[in-house]
Protein backbone atom coordinates (compact mmCIF):
# COMPACT_ATOMS: atom_id res chain seq x y z
CA UNK A 1 0.00 0.00 0.00
CA UNK A 2 1.17 3.79 -0.27
CA UNK A 3 -0.68 6.86 0.51
CA UNK A 4 -1.03 10.19 -1.39
CA UNK A 5 0.92 13.20 0.05
CA UNK A 6 -2.11 14.98 0.96
CA UNK A 7 -3.31 11.71 2.74
CA UNK A 8 -6.76 11.67 0.65
CA UNK A 9 -5.65 8.65 -1.69
CA UNK A 10 -4.99 5.30 -1.00
CA UNK A 11 -3.01 2.88 -3.34
CA UNK A 12 -3.47 -1.61 -2.87
CA UNK A 13 -1.74 -3.61 -4.82
CA UNK A 14 -3.96 -6.83 -5.58
CA UNK A 15 -3.09 -9.64 -7.73
CA UNK A 16 -4.60 -8.22 -10.99
CA UNK A 17 -3.62 -4.86 -10.56
CA UNK A 18 -3.41 -1.64 -7.80
CA UNK A 19 -6.75 -0.01 -6.56
CA UNK A 20 -7.27 3.06 -5.78
CA UNK A 21 -9.69 4.44 -2.36
CA UNK A 22 -10.75 7.45 -1.37
CA UNK A 23 -9.65 7.27 1.74
CA UNK A 24 -12.47 10.03 3.20
CA UNK A 25 -15.13 7.70 1.58
CA UNK A 26 -13.37 4.46 1.72
CA UNK A 27 -15.17 3.93 -1.68
CA UNK A 28 -12.81 3.02 -5.20
CA UNK A 29 -11.86 5.47 -7.14
CA UNK A 30 -10.20 4.40 -9.74
CA UNK A 31 -7.61 1.20 -10.83
CA UNK A 32 -4.15 0.77 -12.22
CA UNK A 33 -3.76 -1.75 -14.60
CA UNK A 34 -0.28 -3.59 -14.04
CA UNK A 35 2.09 -5.13 -16.65
CA UNK A 36 1.69 -8.62 -14.99
CA UNK A 37 -0.18 -10.27 -12.34
CA UNK A 38 0.89 -10.19 -8.86
CA UNK A 39 2.25 -13.94 -8.11
CA UNK A 40 5.24 -12.14 -6.71
CA UNK A 41 4.52 -9.17 -4.20
CA UNK A 42 4.80 -5.06 -5.55
CA UNK A 43 6.25 -2.96 -3.63
CA UNK A 44 3.90 0.81 -3.55
CA UNK A 45 5.19 4.21 -3.80
CA UNK A 46 4.07 7.90 -3.96
CA UNK A 47 5.87 10.36 -4.83
CA UNK A 48 6.54 13.56 -7.52
CA UNK A 49 2.68 13.79 -7.55
CA UNK A 50 1.75 9.83 -9.08
CA UNK A 51 2.02 5.99 -8.16
CA UNK A 52 5.02 3.77 -8.99
CA UNK A 53 5.31 -0.03 -8.37
CA UNK A 54 7.64 -2.97 -8.83
CA UNK A 55 6.76 -6.16 -11.18
CA UNK A 56 8.44 -9.36 -11.21
CA UNK A 57 6.97 -11.12 -14.40
CA UNK A 58 7.52 -14.71 -12.67
CA UNK A 59 5.04 -16.87 -11.08
CA UNK A 60 7.78 -18.73 -8.56
CA UNK A 61 10.74 -18.02 -6.85
CA UNK A 62 10.10 -14.04 -6.91
CA UNK A 63 13.56 -13.64 -5.04
CA UNK A 64 15.75 -15.23 -8.16
CA UNK A 65 14.70 -13.00 -10.53
CA UNK A 66 14.70 -9.58 -11.85
CA UNK A 67 12.27 -6.99 -10.42
CA UNK A 68 11.25 -3.77 -12.64
CA UNK A 69 10.35 -0.75 -11.43
CA UNK A 70 6.96 1.14 -12.59
CA UNK A 71 4.89 4.29 -13.06
CA UNK A 72 1.58 5.15 -13.95
CA UNK A 73 0.53 7.44 -16.66
CA UNK A 74 -3.22 7.53 -16.64
CA UNK A 75 -4.89 4.53 -15.45
CA UNK A 76 -1.55 2.21 -17.36
CA UNK A 77 1.86 1.19 -15.97
CA UNK A 78 4.63 2.41 -18.12
CA UNK A 79 7.98 0.97 -17.64
CA UNK A 80 10.57 3.19 -16.03
CA UNK A 81 13.78 1.18 -17.04
CA UNK A 82 14.76 0.59 -13.67
CA UNK A 83 15.56 -2.95 -12.24
CA UNK A 84 17.53 -5.34 -10.00
CA UNK A 85 17.87 -8.98 -8.66
CA UNK A 86 15.36 -10.10 -6.64
CA UNK A 87 13.03 -7.77 -5.00
CA UNK A 88 13.23 -4.13 -4.76
CA UNK A 89 11.96 -2.35 -1.57
CA UNK A 90 10.35 1.25 -1.94
CA UNK A 91 10.07 4.04 0.39
CA UNK A 92 8.19 7.00 0.28
CA UNK A 93 6.31 9.58 2.11
CA UNK A 94 5.04 13.25 2.50
CA UNK A 95 7.33 14.46 4.49
CA UNK A 96 9.93 14.10 1.14
CA UNK A 97 7.21 14.39 -1.50
CA UNK A 98 9.25 13.70 -4.41
CA UNK A 99 11.81 10.74 -3.45
CA UNK A 100 11.87 7.07 -3.19
CA UNK A 101 13.75 5.12 -1.55
CA UNK A 102 14.86 2.23 -3.40
CA UNK A 103 16.49 -1.02 -1.55
CA UNK A 104 17.52 -4.14 -3.13
CA UNK A 105 16.79 -7.34 -1.12
CA UNK A 106 19.77 -10.06 -0.55
CA UNK A 107 19.04 -12.79 -2.68
CA UNK A 108 20.71 -15.56 -4.41
CA UNK A 109 21.44 -13.43 -7.29
CA UNK A 110 22.70 -10.68 -5.01
CA UNK A 111 25.03 -11.17 -2.37
CA UNK A 112 25.64 -7.26 -2.05
CA UNK A 113 22.59 -5.56 -2.22
CA UNK A 114 22.30 -1.85 -3.11
CA UNK A 115 20.70 1.21 -2.00
CA UNK A 116 19.62 4.03 -3.84
CA UNK A 117 17.35 7.19 -3.94
CA UNK A 118 15.14 8.33 -6.54
CA UNK A 119 14.29 12.00 -7.70
CA UNK A 120 10.51 11.98 -8.84
CA UNK A 121 9.89 15.66 -9.29
CA UNK A 122 10.25 15.29 -13.21
CA UNK A 123 8.53 13.79 -16.10
CA UNK A 124 11.52 10.74 -15.98
CA UNK A 125 12.84 9.42 -12.61
CA UNK A 126 16.42 10.72 -11.77
CA UNK A 127 18.94 8.56 -9.88
CA UNK A 128 20.78 9.71 -6.65
CA UNK A 129 23.63 8.15 -4.71
CA UNK A 130 24.05 4.40 -4.84
CA UNK A 131 25.42 2.59 -2.18
CA UNK A 132 26.30 -1.02 -1.52
CA UNK A 133 27.48 -2.06 2.25
CA UNK A 134 29.63 -5.44 1.86
CA UNK A 135 33.90 -4.95 2.17
CA UNK A 136 36.28 -6.41 -0.12
CA UNK A 137 36.00 -9.46 1.59
CA UNK A 138 32.33 -10.00 1.15
CA UNK A 139 31.48 -9.21 4.91
CA UNK A 140 28.99 -6.36 5.71
CA UNK A 141 26.06 -6.88 2.69
CA UNK A 142 22.97 -5.04 3.08
CA UNK A 143 20.06 -7.28 4.36
CA UNK A 144 17.38 -4.41 4.13
CA UNK A 145 13.95 -5.21 5.97
CA UNK A 146 12.83 -1.69 6.13
CA UNK A 147 13.73 2.08 5.26
CA UNK A 148 12.52 5.27 6.58
CA UNK A 149 13.23 8.79 5.92
CA UNK A 150 13.69 11.74 8.34
CA UNK A 151 10.72 14.46 7.78
CA UNK A 152 13.42 16.73 7.04
CA UNK A 153 15.14 15.10 4.46
CA UNK A 154 18.66 14.99 5.69
CA UNK A 155 18.62 11.16 6.71
CA UNK A 156 17.79 7.86 5.85
CA UNK A 157 17.01 5.33 8.97
CA UNK A 158 17.43 1.22 7.55
CA UNK A 159 16.69 -1.40 9.59
CA UNK A 160 19.08 -4.22 8.22
CA UNK A 161 18.76 -7.91 9.74
CA UNK A 162 23.29 -8.08 9.53
CA UNK A 163 23.75 -4.51 10.99
CA UNK A 164 20.76 -3.12 13.20
CA UNK A 165 19.44 0.40 12.51
CA UNK A 166 21.88 1.86 9.70
CA UNK A 167 21.66 5.75 9.56
CA UNK A 168 22.78 7.08 6.80
CA UNK A 169 23.31 11.12 5.35
CA UNK A 170 20.51 11.37 2.30
CA UNK A 171 23.03 13.68 0.12
CA UNK A 172 25.45 10.48 -0.21
CA UNK A 173 24.28 7.29 1.62
CA UNK A 174 26.96 7.86 4.00
CA UNK A 175 27.00 6.81 7.34
CA UNK A 176 25.19 9.70 9.65
CA UNK A 177 28.46 11.30 12.38
CA UNK A 178 26.39 9.40 14.91
CA UNK A 179 24.51 6.45 14.73
CA UNK A 180 22.14 4.76 17.25
CA UNK A 181 22.80 2.57 19.98
CA UNK A 182 22.81 -1.43 19.50
CA UNK A 183 19.64 -3.42 19.42
CA UNK A 184 19.37 -5.37 22.08
CA UNK A 185 21.77 -8.82 21.96
CA UNK A 186 19.68 -11.75 19.89
CA UNK A 187 16.93 -8.74 18.54
CA UNK A 188 17.32 -8.83 14.35
CA UNK A 189 16.32 -5.43 12.71
CA UNK A 190 12.69 -5.76 10.96
CA UNK A 191 11.16 -2.18 10.89
CA UNK A 192 12.36 1.76 11.37
CA UNK A 193 9.52 5.02 11.32
CA UNK A 194 10.63 8.19 12.14
CA UNK A 195 7.29 10.02 13.87
CA UNK A 196 5.95 12.88 11.42
CA UNK A 197 7.48 15.75 13.11
CA UNK A 198 10.73 14.29 13.34
CA UNK A 199 10.68 14.24 17.36
CA UNK A 200 11.04 10.34 17.92
CA UNK A 201 12.10 6.96 15.83
CA UNK A 202 10.62 3.83 16.07
CA UNK A 203 12.77 0.76 16.11
CA UNK A 204 11.12 -2.76 15.71
CA UNK A 205 13.27 -6.14 15.91
CA UNK A 206 12.28 -10.07 16.40
CA UNK A 207 13.38 -11.37 19.06
CA UNK A 208 12.86 -13.95 21.53
CA UNK A 209 11.30 -14.45 24.56
CA UNK A 210 11.45 -11.32 26.80
CA UNK A 211 13.98 -9.55 24.95
CA UNK A 212 12.94 -6.04 23.60
CA UNK A 213 10.95 -5.61 20.47
CA UNK A 214 10.51 -2.43 20.12
CA UNK A 215 12.22 0.76 21.11
CA UNK A 216 11.16 4.06 21.19
CA UNK A 217 13.47 6.84 21.56
CA UNK A 218 14.90 10.55 19.93
CA UNK A 219 15.30 10.64 16.48
CA UNK A 220 18.70 12.93 17.18
CA UNK A 221 21.42 10.25 18.66
CA UNK A 222 22.40 12.95 20.25
CA UNK A 223 20.11 13.57 22.52
CA UNK A 224 20.96 10.52 24.82
CA UNK A 225 17.30 9.97 26.78
CA UNK A 226 16.56 5.83 27.70
CA UNK A 227 14.45 4.53 24.78
CA UNK A 228 10.89 3.16 26.21
CA UNK A 229 11.04 -0.42 25.34
CA UNK A 230 8.66 -2.82 24.60
CA UNK A 231 8.93 -6.58 24.44
CA UNK A 232 5.96 -8.72 22.87
CA UNK A 233 5.83 -11.96 23.56
CA UNK A 234 2.52 -14.69 24.39
CA UNK A 235 -0.54 -15.80 22.39
CA UNK A 236 -2.17 -11.94 22.80
CA UNK A 237 0.81 -9.88 21.64
CA UNK A 238 2.78 -11.79 18.91
CA UNK A 239 6.11 -12.62 19.31
CA UNK A 240 7.91 -9.59 17.14
CA UNK A 241 7.63 -6.45 15.45
CA UNK A 242 6.89 -7.72 11.61
CA UNK A 243 8.92 -6.57 9.00
CA UNK A 244 8.14 -2.85 7.98
CA UNK A 245 5.74 -3.39 10.63
CA UNK A 246 5.67 0.37 12.34
CA UNK A 247 3.77 3.74 11.22
CA UNK A 248 3.06 6.75 12.80
CA UNK A 249 -0.17 8.89 12.73
CA UNK A 250 0.39 12.02 10.81
CA UNK A 251 0.49 14.33 14.20
CA UNK A 252 2.92 11.81 16.07
CA UNK A 253 0.46 11.39 19.23
CA UNK A 254 0.44 7.49 18.19
CA UNK A 255 2.85 4.61 16.64
CA UNK A 256 1.30 1.82 15.29
CA UNK A 257 3.22 -1.39 15.32
CA UNK A 258 1.78 -4.49 13.83
CA UNK A 259 3.41 -7.87 15.73
CA UNK A 260 3.41 -11.32 13.87
CA UNK A 261 4.13 -15.15 15.89
CA UNK A 262 7.49 -16.64 15.25
CA UNK A 263 6.34 -18.89 11.96
CA UNK A 264 4.50 -15.31 10.33
CA UNK A 265 1.18 -15.97 9.82
CA UNK A 266 -0.81 -14.53 12.39
CA UNK A 267 -0.62 -10.80 13.43
CA UNK A 268 -1.66 -8.47 16.23
CA UNK A 269 -1.98 -4.38 15.80
CA UNK A 270 -0.85 -1.91 18.69
CA UNK A 271 -1.25 1.68 19.14
CA UNK A 272 1.37 2.76 21.26
CA UNK A 273 1.47 6.51 22.49
CA UNK A 274 5.47 7.87 21.89
CA UNK A 275 6.87 9.43 24.70
CA UNK A 276 5.60 12.61 26.93
CA UNK A 277 7.68 16.32 26.07
CA UNK A 278 11.00 16.10 27.28
CA UNK A 279 12.21 18.71 30.21
CA UNK A 280 16.28 19.73 31.17
CA UNK A 281 17.93 17.83 34.33
CA UNK A 282 20.99 18.62 36.25
CA UNK A 283 23.29 18.24 39.06
CA UNK A 284 23.23 20.86 41.24
CA UNK A 285 26.22 21.21 44.29
CA UNK A 286 29.01 19.40 44.60
CA UNK A 287 29.11 15.63 45.22
CA UNK A 288 30.64 14.95 49.11
CA UNK A 289 31.52 11.46 50.50
CA UNK A 290 30.47 9.75 53.86
CA UNK A 291 32.38 9.69 55.95
CA UNK A 292 34.42 12.48 54.89
CA UNK A 293 38.04 10.52 54.15
CA UNK A 294 37.11 7.36 52.59
CA UNK A 295 38.61 4.25 54.05
CA UNK A 296 39.83 1.32 51.59
CA UNK A 297 37.39 -2.07 52.32
CA UNK A 298 34.45 0.70 54.24
CA UNK A 299 31.46 1.20 52.81
CA UNK A 300 31.48 5.48 51.55
CA UNK A 301 28.60 7.33 50.39
CA UNK A 302 28.69 9.37 47.44
CA UNK A 303 26.19 11.88 48.11
CA UNK A 304 24.62 14.48 45.81
CA UNK A 305 21.34 16.05 44.48
CA UNK A 306 19.60 16.01 40.99
CA UNK A 307 17.40 18.87 39.75
CA UNK A 308 14.65 18.04 38.00
CA UNK A 309 12.53 20.00 35.41
CA UNK A 310 9.03 20.21 34.61
CA UNK A 311 6.36 17.91 36.41
CA UNK A 312 7.45 15.33 39.12
CA UNK A 313 8.50 11.71 37.47
CA UNK A 314 6.11 8.84 37.78
CA UNK A 315 8.41 7.01 38.42
CA UNK A 316 11.36 6.68 40.45
CA UNK A 317 14.53 7.86 38.67
CA UNK A 318 17.70 6.15 38.48
CA UNK A 319 21.76 7.97 39.16
CA UNK A 320 24.66 5.71 38.49
CA UNK A 321 28.14 5.80 39.12
CA UNK A 322 31.01 5.04 37.91
CA UNK A 323 34.82 4.71 40.18
CA UNK A 324 38.01 5.44 38.14
CA UNK A 325 41.11 4.30 40.13
CA UNK A 326 44.56 2.53 39.15
CA UNK A 327 43.06 -0.49 38.93
CA UNK A 328 40.49 0.57 35.89
CA UNK A 329 37.50 1.77 35.58
CA UNK A 330 34.16 -0.06 37.93
CA UNK A 331 30.45 0.56 37.37
CA UNK A 332 28.46 1.08 40.78
CA UNK A 333 24.78 0.03 41.01
CA UNK A 334 22.50 2.41 40.08
CA UNK A 335 20.11 4.05 43.21
CA UNK A 336 16.66 6.26 43.02
CA UNK A 337 16.83 9.55 43.48
CA UNK A 338 14.99 10.44 46.96
CA UNK A 339 11.80 12.73 46.00
CA UNK A 340 13.89 16.12 47.11
CA UNK A 341 16.47 15.26 44.45
CA UNK A 342 19.31 13.74 47.23
CA UNK A 343 20.75 10.66 46.47
CA UNK A 344 23.32 8.40 47.89
CA UNK A 345 25.92 5.66 45.87
CA UNK A 346 27.44 3.23 48.11
CA UNK A 347 30.51 2.13 47.08
CA UNK A 348 33.34 0.10 49.10
CA UNK A 349 36.74 1.36 47.58
CA UNK A 350 39.41 -1.65 46.81
CA UNK A 351 42.20 0.08 46.42
CA UNK A 352 44.62 3.44 48.45
CA UNK A 353 45.19 6.20 46.82
CA UNK A 354 43.50 8.60 44.53
CA UNK A 355 39.89 7.85 42.87
CA UNK A 356 37.63 9.60 40.86
CA UNK A 357 33.82 9.08 41.49
CA UNK A 358 31.82 9.77 38.11
CA UNK A 359 27.83 10.23 38.29
CA UNK A 360 25.42 10.09 35.59
CA UNK A 361 22.14 10.67 35.24
CA UNK A 362 20.82 9.20 31.30
CA UNK A 363 17.41 10.62 31.27
CA UNK A 364 14.07 8.75 31.03
CA UNK A 365 10.76 9.24 29.40
CA UNK A 366 10.38 13.19 30.44
CA UNK A 367 13.95 14.37 31.03
CA UNK A 368 16.96 14.77 29.32
CA UNK A 369 20.43 13.52 30.67
CA UNK A 370 22.34 15.48 32.91
CA UNK A 371 26.03 16.50 32.50
CA UNK A 372 28.33 14.29 34.40
CA UNK A 373 29.57 15.45 37.93
CA UNK A 374 32.76 14.16 39.51
CA UNK A 375 34.35 13.91 42.46
CA UNK A 376 38.20 13.44 43.60
CA UNK A 377 38.87 11.60 46.58
CA UNK A 378 41.99 9.84 48.35
CA UNK A 379 41.40 6.32 49.54
CA UNK A 380 43.15 6.25 53.38
CA UNK A 381 44.13 2.97 54.60
CA UNK A 382 41.89 1.29 57.21
CA UNK A 383 42.65 1.52 60.67
CA UNK A 384 44.00 -0.39 63.11
CA UNK A 385 44.19 -0.62 67.39
CA UNK A 386 45.45 -2.17 69.62
CA UNK A 387 43.69 -2.91 72.82
CA UNK A 388 46.28 -4.05 76.00
CA UNK A 389 45.19 -5.44 79.44
CA UNK A 390 48.27 -5.49 81.80
CA UNK A 391 48.34 -5.80 85.45
CA UNK A 392 49.01 -3.32 87.59
CA UNK A 393 51.68 -5.31 89.64
CA UNK A 394 54.04 -7.55 89.70
CA UNK A 395 57.09 -9.55 90.90
CA UNK A 396 60.49 -9.17 89.76
CA UNK A 397 60.59 -13.16 90.24
CA UNK A 398 57.28 -14.67 89.50
CA UNK A 399 56.75 -12.66 86.17
CA UNK A 400 53.83 -11.12 84.63
CA UNK A 401 51.51 -12.13 81.86
CA UNK A 402 50.27 -8.82 79.08
CA UNK A 403 46.95 -10.14 76.88
CA UNK A 404 45.71 -7.94 74.21
CA UNK A 405 43.82 -7.60 70.80
CA UNK A 406 44.40 -6.37 67.46
CA UNK A 407 41.99 -5.48 65.10
CA UNK A 408 41.20 -3.84 62.26
CA UNK A 409 38.57 -1.54 59.92
CA UNK A 410 37.93 -2.70 56.37
CA UNK A 411 39.27 -6.16 54.28
CA UNK A 412 40.33 -8.81 57.01
CA UNK A 413 44.03 -8.49 58.50
CA UNK A 414 46.14 -11.13 56.86
CA UNK A 415 47.25 -14.03 58.67
CA UNK A 416 50.43 -14.41 60.46
CA UNK A 417 51.24 -10.68 62.21
CA UNK A 418 53.75 -10.66 64.68
CA UNK A 419 53.89 -7.10 66.89
CA UNK A 420 56.54 -5.63 67.94
CA UNK A 421 57.22 -5.29 71.75
CA UNK A 422 59.73 -3.01 73.60
CA UNK A 423 60.08 -2.72 77.23
CA UNK A 424 61.40 0.09 79.20
CA UNK A 425 62.37 0.49 82.65
CA UNK A 426 64.97 2.32 84.51
CA UNK A 427 68.20 0.54 83.09
CA UNK A 428 66.63 1.53 78.91
CA UNK A 429 64.72 0.30 76.29
CA UNK A 430 65.32 -3.56 75.13
CA UNK A 431 63.31 -5.52 72.22
CA UNK A 432 61.47 -8.71 73.36
CA UNK A 433 60.20 -11.55 71.51
CA UNK A 434 57.97 -10.42 68.65
CA UNK A 435 54.06 -11.23 70.17
CA UNK A 436 52.15 -13.79 67.42
CA UNK A 437 48.18 -12.65 66.82
CA UNK A 438 46.13 -15.51 66.83
CA UNK A 439 42.98 -15.61 64.45
CA UNK A 440 40.68 -14.17 66.35
CA UNK A 441 43.30 -11.02 66.68
CA UNK A 442 44.28 -11.88 70.22
CA UNK A 443 47.89 -11.98 71.40
CA UNK A 444 49.49 -13.16 74.67
CA UNK A 445 53.08 -11.24 76.20
CA UNK A 446 54.98 -13.36 79.15
CA UNK A 447 57.93 -11.51 80.40
CA UNK A 448 60.51 -11.63 83.86
CA UNK A 449 61.23 -8.35 84.31
CA UNK A 450 65.07 -7.11 84.14
CA UNK A 451 64.39 -4.16 87.05
CA UNK A 452 61.87 -2.90 89.62
CA UNK A 453 60.26 -0.19 89.69
CA UNK A 454 58.03 1.29 86.66
CA UNK A 455 57.98 -1.08 83.28
CA UNK A 456 56.47 0.30 79.97
CA UNK A 457 55.33 -2.36 77.75
CA UNK A 458 55.00 -1.14 73.85
CA UNK A 459 53.42 -3.03 71.51
CA UNK A 460 53.22 -2.09 67.63
CA UNK A 461 51.84 -3.15 64.22
CA UNK A 462 53.76 -1.90 61.32
CA UNK A 463 50.31 -2.10 59.26
CA UNK A 464 50.12 -3.32 55.29
CA UNK A 465 49.15 -2.17 52.25
CA UNK A 466 45.45 -1.68 53.06
CA UNK A 467 46.03 -1.18 57.25
CA UNK A 468 47.68 1.63 59.30
CA UNK A 469 49.85 0.95 62.01
CA UNK A 470 49.01 1.43 65.84
CA UNK A 471 50.51 1.59 69.32
CA UNK A 472 49.50 0.85 72.44
CA UNK A 473 51.32 0.76 75.82
CA UNK A 474 51.12 -0.57 79.22
CA UNK A 475 52.50 0.39 82.44
CA UNK A 476 53.20 -1.99 85.40
CA UNK A 477 54.76 -1.65 88.99
CA UNK A 478 57.52 -4.12 89.73
CA UNK A 479 58.39 -5.03 93.05
CA UNK A 480 60.73 -7.78 94.13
Amino acid sequence: MALSADGGTLYVSQSSGILVLDTVTQQRTGFTITAYDASCPRDVAFAGGREWHTETPYYSECENHTTWLYGVSGNQATNTGWNGAGRLRLTSGPEVPDRIVMAQTRSPGEADPFLTTLDASGDTLVRGPERRFADADGRGALDVRDTAQSPDGRRIAVADAAYGTRLLDAADLSDAPAGYQPLPEGAVASAVAFSGDGTYIARGSAATGSTVDLLVQPADPAAGAAPLEFAFEGALDGDRIAPRGLGWSKDGSRLFAVTTNTHGNEYWLHVIQPPAAQYDSRFTGALSTTPGRPVVGEPVGIRGRLELDGPAPAEPVRVSAVRHDANGDRRLAPVEVDADGSFTVLDVPSLVGDATYTVSFTGDITHRPAEDTTLAVTVDKAPTTIALTAPAEATKSAGLTITGTLTGQGRPLPAGITLSVVRTDRKGAGTLTSAAVAADGTFTINDLPGATGQVTYAVSYAGDDLHTGSTASGTVRVRR
